[in-house]
């Protein structure tokens, strides 16, 4: 049995800024072959990274996420994917997969910060499906949310 046969790829749909507790707070928007929609509240510098990868913006000094990418490439590390496994207490949990050599290794990660990594390396994100299930939203939900572009 493949371990990871609970697992459907998901993409990154956009970044978006919604009005939460009356501050503008950024959430990564996932979406499924399906279309169903997971939003996941991520911190406003990985809001920037993840934005900066889906609008192929870079800055002439790496960023913490594009560092982490260069010492994987010198280590001879390959990132996998990510897997968003889990969410306890509206809290989401990710693993975060890289390969050296032929053993592959697993990392306890923020899915945001897997996320961003994923997307630099042209990576598969993947989501257990019954923590998608607990969690899609219909698009109606984001109404008056705006997609990030003050950064």
């Amino acid at each position: 049995m493949d371990e990871y046969e609970d697992f459907e790829e998901i993409r990154v749909k956009e970044v978006y800024i919604i009005d939460a507790l009356r501050d503008p707070t950024p959430i990564v928007l996932l979406e499924n072959e399906k279309g169903k929609l997971l939003p996941i509240f991520i911190g406003h510098l990985e809001a920037i990274s993840i934005s900066n990868v889906l609008k192929s913006i870079s800055y002439p000094r790496p960023m913490s996420h594009d560092l982490m990418i260069e010492i994987f490439k010198q280590t001879k590390l390959k990132v996998e994917g990510v897997l968003i496994d889990d969410k306890v207490d509206n809290i989401y949990y990710a693993r975060l997969l890289l390969k050296k050599g032929k053993k592959i290794l697993q990392f306890d990660a923020r899915p945001s910060d897997g996320i961003a990594l994923a997307l630099r390396a042209g990576a598969p994100i993947k989501i257990r499906r019954k923590v998608l299930k607990s969690s899609e939203i219909e698009i109606s939900r984001l109404k008056g949310a705006k997609v990030m572009t003050i950064f």
